[in-house]
């Protein structure tokens, strides 16, 4: 422990000189900035901005990069909360319960709360790193293919909580609507093409970003203009609200679930911060006595989600500096970073090169900071965006997406799927069919199928694999659990007026 400190001390003195203040700073607006822009998000911001630190030092260029990562996590949940358009895939949640409050007029609170949890889900898994690397590391070597299929399934059982005040019927029909788009593509076996109709456009699949913007935004915008919806009794509720000391109560909990899954996931590769946005929001709203309250705008869900966002960007450091393996596509980048500095990741990493590893750890506890003091003061400006006329907002996001769209191939093919995804969404919310499940079976579809191939392939295709290997039986068990835990309180629902 004490030789950790005094490695860390080294990496303040590393983290604390002007030049690489200036590139923490500079790197958390650019990912502020990137993070609220759908099409965009960490990956593409490292891999475009990666050319500009040539010529930099090693730990200048990777402090840089390393704050554009965690800058874009809390960028995404801006125009989640201000448009019902999230900026990553793990802002999803954020949307469904940020807009709600938006429309109530708390805007400012979503966004207070989003950057609170932010900061704190961050600072811990910067901790974690800190004193839990080694050890985690040995247990993200043990995680196979049957692992991550269990855990992937884990995720997808998470569908029965993230659809607000829908039937499970509802839920259910939307997830697998998300897992069919989710086999357009190239089969991850064969890799024979599947339901691409000749299209090549389609075969590395619908990307998720078109998705999640025709199903939320365009979607919610398709409805209003229907309902003729003006912000002008929005505008009325607009306030520059701190978050209360009943949010915060409520929001205990959902801190410290967020910040234990996120991390947790976050040390996994493969898994990422969207997977556990899911599964923190769903425990938190799977133990609340008041279930009613989520998709209405609950500030746990905020709190669960944005601080799993965040500790799952700490978490995902420790595979990628530890073994070399990167746990998501921004840390694919930054491995090769490394890599293209001269740097091999891995155990030896931290006896070669302590000053550059100490000094990028160091400051992603500057970083956070950094987010709350860029941020805060900007809460008023957010808000301010929603006291743009319709007439001027509506086109405005509808742009936003077409753009976002149109950069994933420099072709009018996505945009096309926006509309039609826009319209799928608009139809949805008509018959009151929940968009998140959906979303939910697109991201882990794929990833449950590929995981189920190998792992089938490593038992000669016994199922037996997923039952006698220790990690992989608790996590089934615990899928059970989830699956029994329904008919377990509707059925304790039932015989509580019996028994008064």
């Amino acid at each position: 422990m004490l030789e950790t400190f005094n490695n860390l001390l080294l990496g303040f003195s590393v983290a604390v000189s002007p030049i690489n203040l200036l590139m923490a700073t500079v790197g958390c607006v650019l990912g502020l900035l990137v993070g609220a822009l759908p099409g965009l998000g960490p990956s593409a911001a490292i891999a475009v901005l990666l050319p500009v630190t040539f010529g930099a030092e090693p730990t200048t260029a990777l402090i840089m990069l390393t704050a554009i990562y965690y800058g874009a996590m809390f960028g995404g949940s801006i125009t989640a909360v201000l448009m019902n358009l999230p900026g990553e895939q793990s802002a999803v949640m954020t949307a469904v319960e940020g807009y709600q409050l938006t429309l109530k007029g708390k805007a400012s609170v979503a966004l207070r709360m989003s950057l609170i949890a932010s900061f704190i889900g961050g600072t811990i898994s910067v901790i974690g790193l800190t004193i839990l690397a080694p050890a985690l590391a040995a247990l993200a070597v043990n995680f196979g293919p049957p692992e991550y299929f269990a855990l992937m399934t884990l995720g997808l059982t998470s569908v029965a909580f993230i659809g607000g005040s829908a039937s499970i019927v509802k839920c259910l029909a939307s997830a697998v609507f998300g897992l069919a788009v989710g086999t357009i593509g190239t089969e991850p076996v064969s890799g024979a093409f599947r339901l691409t109709f000749g299209n090549v456009e389609l075969t590395d699949g619908v990307p998720f970003i078109v998705v999640a913007m025709g199903l939320f935004a365009l979607g919610e915008v398709f409805q209003n203009v229907e309902q003729k919806m003006e912000l002008g009794s929005v505008v009325g509720k607009i306030k520059n609200l701190w978050p209360s000391r009943e949010d915060y109560r409520q929001s205990g909990e959902g801190f410290t679930m967020g910040t234990i899954v996120g991390f947790i996931i976050g040390v996994l590769p493969g898994a990422g911060p969207t997977i556990a946005s899911f599964l923190s929001y769903a425990m938190v709203r799977g133990r609340t006595k008041h279930p009613e309250r989520f998709g209405q705008g609950a500030i746990e869900g905020i709190a669960a989600v944005e601080s799993a966002n965040n500790a799952a960007t700490g978490g995902s450091m420790v595979p990628l500096l530890t073994l070399g393996i990167p746990g998501s596509g921004a840390t694919a980048i930054l491995l090769g970073a490394l890599i293209m500095y001269g740097l091999r990741p891995g155990p030896l990493l931290f006896e070669q090169h302590p000053d550059i590893v100490w000094g990028v750890i160091a400051s992603m506890y500057i970083g956070n900071l950094l987010i709350i003091a860029v941020s805060l003061p900007m809460v008023p400006f957010f808000n301010g965006i929603l006291k743009v006329p319709y007439a001027v907002l509506y086109p405005s996001i509808l742009i936003i997406c077409v753009v976002g769209a149109y950069s994933l191939t420099s072709t009018m093919f996505p945009v096309a799927l926006l509309f039609l995804f826009g319209i799928i969404g608009y139809v949805m919310k008509k018959l009151d069919i929940p968009a998140p499940p959906t979303v939910l079976g697109l991201v882990l579809g794929p990833m449950v199928e590929t995981a189920l191939s190998q792992s089938l392939s490593m038992s000669h295709g016994s199922p037996a694999i997923f039952f006698t290997r220790p990690i992989s039986l608790l996590l089934m068990l615990c899928i059970f659990a989830v699956g029994l835990w329904p008919l377990l309180k509707r059925t304790r629902q039932r015989r509580t007026p019996k028994m008064s």
